[in-house]
């Protein structure tokens, strides 16, 4: 039993995929995504503050050459305009359930 706990430890981080570190062409695609989004969400005259200071972010990280956290921001960035568009969606009509009648 003590040798199968090591055994099988051993598997599966053999099986595990390796870590691959990201790179420009990963970077832009992921700004781009984000970059979309939030202007949809601008559009929609409902983007988030957040969601600015993460693209910021994200293009301060990729001048820098860490695109590993260029993409980290990007794809945060992305969900957070995601989430600002759902918002202004749903509460396009939801106002009036709570109207008072």
């Amino acid at each position: 039993m003590k040798l199968s706990l090591p055994l099988a430890m051993l598997l599966a981080l053999s099986l595990a995929p390796a870590a691959r570190a990201a790179n420009e062409a990963d970077y832009k695609a992921a700004y781009a995504a984000a970059e979309a989004a939030s202007k949809e969400a601008a559009g929609m005259r409902n983007q988030w503050t957040v969601t600015v200071s993460a693209l910021a972010a994200a293009k301060k990280a990729a001048d820098g050459g860490d695109f590993d956290r260029a993409v980290a921001a990007s794809r945060e960035a992305e969900a957070l305009a995601k989430a600002s568009i759902f918002q202004a969606t749903s509460e396009k009509e939801a106002w009036k359930a709570m109207e008072i009648r």
